[in-house]
C-alpha cells in the first residue's frame, strides 16, 4: 500500500468502474488530486485498511486499486466517493471524520454520510457548526419538525451544543426574538449559604457551561449587550416559575436533575411562538436520596403527544476525545452487571422465604 497526500481535498471527475466482481479502480485526475484526498503520510490509507483489512489498496500513478471481497471492496469505494462529496463542501477530512464515515457505512442507514456531515447548523468566526454522527442529524432535524424536542445521551454527544446552535440559528434569522437557557442549580440546595458573594454569584457556577457554548457561537463582546436587552436569558430553573414564554427558543439543560414537578413547572411555560429544548444524561443523576429524576419518567408520561419528540445518543455520538466514548460504554455495562448482581440477590432471597 502506498499512501500520499494532505487531508484537505478538492472535488474529483475520477472515474469509478468495476473491472470486475473483487476488483474496482478509482482513477484520480492528477496525482496532485490523490495526494489531496489520501492523507498525509499514508494516515487515511491506513484508517481505511485498519477499518476493512479484507482489502488491498494499492496505489500506481493517479490510480487507486481496491481489491477484495465484493461486499468490502464496494464499502471501502463508496467510502472515498463519501469523502470526495465532503472536500466539495470545504470540510477537512481529519482522522475522526473517516471514522464516523466507516461508523455510518457499516450501520447501513439510508441517510449518505456525507449528507449528515455537510448539514451546516451555523457559521461563526470561521467554524462551522454541523452534525457529526446520523443519531446527530437526526437530532437537528427533529428541533426542525417539532415544538418541544428531548435531547437524551450521555456526555460528549452535543446534546446541549447543538441546541445552542439551533436557538443561536433561530435568532439571527428572526424565528424567535430570545434565546432563555436554564438549569437546575442542584447541589446549591443546601450550599449556596455557604458560597461567597450574591445569589447571582452563587447561581453563576451551575450556568458557566451556557456562557462558554454562547461564547463560542457568537460575538463575545455582542453577549453582555443582548442579555442587558433580555435578548438572551441566562437563568436557574428555579426563575422560570409562574412565566408565560413566547417567541422564545428555550433550553433547559441538564434535566436529569429535576424532580417529576420541576419538569411539569418548566414544559408549561411554553407559550406561543417557542420552541423547547431539554436535554439530558439520566445515568447522571445528582438529586439526592430516593428522588425520582423527571427526565426519566417525562417519557412516559408524554409519550404519543404530537409535536413531542423523544432523540436519543448513544455513545456512538460521543464526539469528544475517543476515550470518552469508550468510558461512556464501560460504566454502561458496569451498570447493567450491578443491576443484574441485584436483581439475581433479590430473586435468590425471595425464594429462600
Amino acid at each position: 500500500m502506498r499512501g500520499r497526500g494532505a487531508v484537505y481535498m478538492t472535488e474529483s471527475s475520477a472515474g469509478i468502474g468495476t473491472i470486475r466482481e473483487d476488483q474496482q479502480k478509482i482513477v484520480f485526475d492528477s496525482t496532485e488530486q490523490m495526494v489531496q484526498s489520501l492523507g498525509a503520510n499514508d494516515e487515511a490509507l491506513k484508517i481505511i485498511e485498519a477499518a476493512f483489512p479484507e482489502v488491498n489498496l494499492h496505489v500506481r500513478g493517479n490510480e487507486l486499486s481496491v481489491t477484495g471481497p465484493a461486499a468490502a471492496v464496494d464499502r471501502t469505494v463508496r467510502l472515498i466517493s463519501e469523502v470526495r462529496v465532503l472536500a466539495r463542501h470545504q470540510t477537512r477530512v481529519t482522522p475522526q471524520i473517516l471514522e464516523q464515515l466507516i461508523t455510518m457505512l457499516r450501520d447501513q442507514s439510508a441517510e449518505r454520510p456525507a449528507d449528515v456531515l455537510t448539514q451546516n447548523i451555523l457559521s461563526t468566526r470561521g467554524r462551522t457548526i454541523r452534525p457529526k454522527t446520523l443519531n446527530q442529524k437526526n437530532y437537528v432535524d427533529a428541533i426542525d419538525r417539532n415544538t418541544v424536542v428531548f435531547g437524551i445521551g450521555p456526555a460528549g454527544t452535543g446534546k446541549t451544543y447543538l441546541a445552542m446552535a439551533k436557538a443561536v440559528q433561530a435568532l439571527q434569522q428572526k424565528e424567535v426574538n430570545r434565546i432563555i437557557l436554564t438549569r437546575p442549580a442542584v447541589e446549591a440546595g443546601e450550599r449556596l449559604g455557604f458560597l461567597p458573594g450574591t445569589l447571582n454569584d452563587k447561581i453563576d457556577p451551575y450556568l458557566r457551561p451556557l456562557y462558554d457554548a454562547l461564547h463560542d457561537m457568537m460575538d463575545p463582546e455582542s453577549i453582555p449587550r443582548l442579555m442587558a436587552a433580555g435578548t438572551i436569558e441566562v437563568a436557574p430553573l428555579a426563575y422560570m416559575r409562574g412565566r408565560t414564554l413566547n417567541d422564545a427558543f428555550i433550553i433547559l439543560d441538564e434535566a436529569q436533575n429535576t424532580t417529576p414537578e420541576q419538569m411539569k413547572m418548566f414544559l408549561t411555560r411554553l407559550g406561543f411562538g417557542s420552541k423547547m429544548v431539554v436535554t439530558g444524561d439520566v445515568t447522571q443523576v445528582d438529586l439526592p436520596g430516593s428522588t425520582v429524576s423527571g427526565l426519566r419518567i417525562v417519557h412516559e408520561i408524554l409519550d404519543g403527544i404530537e409535536d413531542v419528540q423523544f432523540s436519543e445518543l448513544t455513545a456512538t455520538d460521543v464526539v469528544r476525545h475517543r476515550l470518552v466514548s469508550d468510558i461512556v460504554t464501560a460504566y454502561g455495562e458496569w451498570d447493567e452487571q450491578r443491576r443484574t448482581r441485584t436483581a439475581s440477590r433479590g430473586a435468590g432471597q425471595e425464594n429462600k422465604r
